[in-house]
């Protein structure tokens, strides 16, 4: 059924598992996709049709935490996999198949983002409104969170990766800008939160846009996070006329839905751009420890976009004066040197 038994054995304990579950033989099964974890994903031919199993390593990744998002979403009315079995002690999923290219692809090939970003904000505001109750089942979007997350700044991506050792006075501007952004986000109204709600997950459908994936980490949390992940993606940069319109849109879907958007569209903003730079400082640790740490270098091409995004946001937000002066005489010349070294340019 595959190219690659002797060498993965999980993969063949799959194989296994799926010829024993009922439905016809399986014809074939071959990689679809991996993320940033230690999951796998391989599409199963059978029948004339697909399915996805998912390999999700019992002593690195627990089921749990997708399969009661998978529940929570489902009931929403949004499109996500349906469960066909599950497997928990061998960490094997088999679910429905929502397509093969998501809206980064789609957009790299021409497709037009207007329609594609309307169903994706409208998803995004069913999420939001679904069920308090079911949304209550998932862990709170803390300070001790959202500081872990920014710590990966830190350690990741100024130490790991540029080599940095902030003196006293930059520890100092670290620590309050953190401190800032977490009172900032822990200001907004709580709503569902998917976590990483962007192009790379959201799938194009024949009807019915976007399939949505990738949501095992969902939280309850701050009203404009998933917002600031599909506007301002880490993979694609839209003009900000672009964006405002978009933002626009979600503003008058959520609420129509009831959901608490701010006294007014300045405020909104406030809420979506100092959530995005807690979200970007997070994400260049993480990409910085996807190379470092687990050899996947693929995401180090993103790492300039995602640095402007950030430098954007503190050059306009006096709070942050001390913060983004670090940033901009230690962090830029540092990340600009590791980068010609690399051979990326900068």
């Amino acid at each position: 059924m595959t190219t690659n038994e002797i060498a993965d054995p999980r993969l063949q304990r799959l194989e296994r598992w799926i010829a024993g579950l009922p439905g016809p033989p399986v014809d074939r099964i071959a990689p679809a996709s991996a993320d940033a974890s230690f999951r796998r994903y391989f599409r199963v031919h059978r029948g004339g049709g697909t399915q996805i199993a998912m390999d999700a390593p019992p002593e690195r990744e627990s089921l749990d935490g997708w399969l009661r998002v998978a529940r929570i979403l489902a009931a929403t009315g949004v499109h996500v996999p349906p469960v066909l079995a599950v497997d928990a002690e061998q960490g094997f999923v088999l679910i429905g198949d929502l397509g093969r290219h998501h809206y980064l692809e789609a957009l790299g090939n021409g497709a037009d983002p207007e329609p594609l970003y309307a169903d994706a904000i409208d998803a995004l505001v069913r999420m939001q409104s679904g069920d308090a109750a079911s949304a209550a089942e998932l862990p709170l979007y803390d300070r001790e969170l959202l500081m872990r997350e920014l710590s990966l700044f830190n350690e990741w991506f100024a130490f790991r990766h540029l080599g940095l050792a902030p003196d006293r006075g930059e520890r100092d501007a670290i620590a309050e800008a953190f401190d800032w952004l977490c009172d900032e986000a822990l200001a907004q109204p709580v709503v569902l939160v998917h976590r990483d709600y962007h192009s790379r997950n959201l799938l194009v459908r024949p009807a019915g846009n976007p399939g949505i994936i990738d949501f095992q980490d969902a939280v309850q949390g701050p009203i404009s996070y998933d917002l600031v992940s599909l506007l301002k993606d880490c993979y694609v940069v839209w003009p900000r006329k672009r964006l405002l319109a978009w933002l626009d849109r979600y503003r008058a879907k959520a609420s129509d839905a009831g959901l608490d958007v701010g006294a007014s569209r300045d405020q909104f903003l406030q809420w979506f751009d100092r959530m995005g730079l807690q979200r970007h400082l997070k994400v260049l640790g993480i990409f910085a420890r996807l190379w470092h740490r687990d050899g996947k270098p693929g995401y180090l091409a993103d790492l300039p976009r995602v640095l402007d995004y950030t430098l954007e946001v503190t050059a306009a937000l006096p709070p942050l004066a001390a913060f983004d002066a670090y940033l901009r005489k230690q962090v830029v010349p540092a990340f600009a040197a590791v980068s010609r070294r690399a051979g990326h340019p900068r």
